[in-house]
């Protein structure tokens, strides 16, 4: 199965000049964990911030949601791979670098998002469908 298969393609994004709040707000509203954080230009990366990098800045770090933006909090340049990766791969990708989820880009382009959950759940599906 590819990663194409499986991404998540609606994927919530944000500005890296948006504050905390708006971070946590954007997820609440989307009901997601994570959001990317948009590339300032063609040839810049892109950002993903999450609900354990936000916990981190605010209880760890004791940071003000209102004074801090994305870009203070993010992580950047976000792990991306292809659309056409094998998903084994990027169950190992996930493993060893201890990440939940992928960006998916396609031409220096987003084109989805993947999680462990989404490979999970895939696999519990096949499962179901055995006899």
């Amino acid at each position: 199965m590819l990663v194409k298969d499986l991404m998540q393609t609606d994927v919530a994004t944000i500005s890296p000049m948006a504050t905390v709040r708006e971070a946590l707000t954007a997820m609440r509203q989307n009901r997601v964990k994570s959001l990317v954080a948009d590339k300032k230009d063609a040839h810049d990366a892109y950002g993903i911030v999450t609900y354990t990098g936000i916990l981190h800045a605010i209880v760890a770090e004791e940071g003000d949601i209102d004074l801090m933006n994305v870009y203070d909090i993010y992580i950047k340049p976000a792990i991306a791979i292809s659309p056409e990766v094998d998903t084994k791969y990027v169950a190992q990708m996930m493993i060893r670098q201890n990440v939940k989820r992928l960006l998916v880009v396609d031409g220096n382009q987003l084109a989805g998002l993947i999680s462990m959950s989404d490979i999970v759940g895939n696999i519990l599906a096949m499962a179901d469908e055995a006899p």
